[in-house]
């Protein structure tokens, strides 16, 4: 019998260090959440996100795809027309990238300030803005 602790759900073989390896990805909660209001084409998710590649959203959906988030719908027509859609495994995860969303909207700016702040705590920062609080520059 083996016992398991806390950090055994973040081991390299768990289902939820997989699905956090997955959900990392810089484009993987874009992309799923511009599918979440139902079959989208490709070129058309590409000017909703916005800022990616073509290259690369094709790699980010057959990802999501081999993951079973994501469901690939192929028209025989002429000619072709892909849509691209959530499945309900992909639909469920909708909810925590909205709370991520909100999370950012609400902690954003402390993010940013504890960037500007360099390697002190911004819990350490009790006298108020000084030298460097301001935003970081966009050569930074």
């Amino acid at each position: 019998m083996s016992s398991s602790g806390p950090g055994d759900l973040f081991l390299a073989d768990c289902p939820a260090r997989l699905t956090l390896e997955l959900i990392a990805d810089k484009w993987t909660a874009v992309v799923l959440y511009g599918l979440s209001q139902g079959p989208v084409r490709h070129g058309e998710l590409l000017e909703l996100i916005g800022g990616i590649s073509r290259k690369v959203l094709t790699q980010t959906l057959r990802r999501l795809e081999a993951h079973g988030l994501v469901r690939r719908h192929a028209y025989a027509e002429v000619p072709p027309r892909v849509e691209y859609e959530l499945t309900p495994l992909g639909a469920t995860l909708i909810g925590p990238i909205h709370t991520l969303t909100e999370w950012a909207r609400a902690n954003g700016d402390a993010v940013l300030d504890a960037l500007d702040a360099g390697s002190e705590p911004v819990a350490q920062d009790t006298t108020g803005p000084g030298p460097g609080s301001g935003r970081r520059a966009a050569a930074d």
